[in-house]
């Protein structure tokens, strides 16, 4: 009778077993951050923004690369356009379309203090590469630059700003780049505002 016991009790071990792994066996897989349908490759990202300059040049190939090395593949970008001036301290203000390769886009406004030790003002194009934004509505809040991450090379620069895993980095050719611009934070909002804050 022990003996029987045991072996219901093994039999029904196998069946558990058998029963869990067909389960795992016909369980979806988790999307890869780096699926194709869930981001941007480096050509796409490169043709877009030479055609949203109008320019292909060193600095701007040289930038995108170095944001694909540090930060991945993006999964959406902001094409816009800003003005920033400088009198000891400057301010940034810009609007732009929020485009995410899984579908959705979004009008984005964004305005904030920046470090630049000049005198003037300034009006450009800027591109920005969008890291781990799950759906538009969360572009809108303040993103805080990161100490020390302006690269600028060749007529290009960009620099990143983090909110938790939410990245953003910004793409300024020529006359938009300002040294040490989004030091501080940018805001982004829906609606246009000229409070920097």
């Amino acid at each position: 009778m022990l003996t029987h016991t045991n072996h219901v009790r093994s039999g029904h071990s196998w069946t558990l077993a058998l029963l869990a792994a067909l389960s795992f066996g016909f369980a979806s897989p988790a999307p890869a951050a780096d699926d194709d349908t869930s981001t941007y490759d480096r050509d796409s990202v490169i043709k877009d923004a030479t055609e949203f300059f109008g320019e292909m040049t060193e600095g701007l190939a040289k930038v995108i690369e170095k944001a694909f090395n540090e930060q991945g593949r993006p999964n959406g970008y902001i094409k816009g356009e800003e003005i920033a001036g400088a009198i000891g301290v400057g301010l940034r203000y810009g609007d732009g379309t929020l485009t995410l390769k899984q579908g959705g886009s979004a009008k984005v406004y964004w305005q904030g203090p920046s470090i630049g030790f000049d005198l003037g003002a300034n009006a450009s194009k800027v591109f920005i590469l969008v890291y781990n934004l799950p759906k538009t509505q969360d572009i809108y809040q303040r993103f805080p630059g990161i100490d020390g991450s302006l690269y600028y090379v060749a007529g290009a620069g960009i620099n990143y700003q983090q909110r938790n895993d939410i990245v953003l980095a910004p793409i300024r050719l020529g006359v938009g780049l300002r040294t040490g611009a989004s030091v501080g934070y940018m805001h982004y909002t829906p609606t246009k505002t000229l409070n920097p804050l």
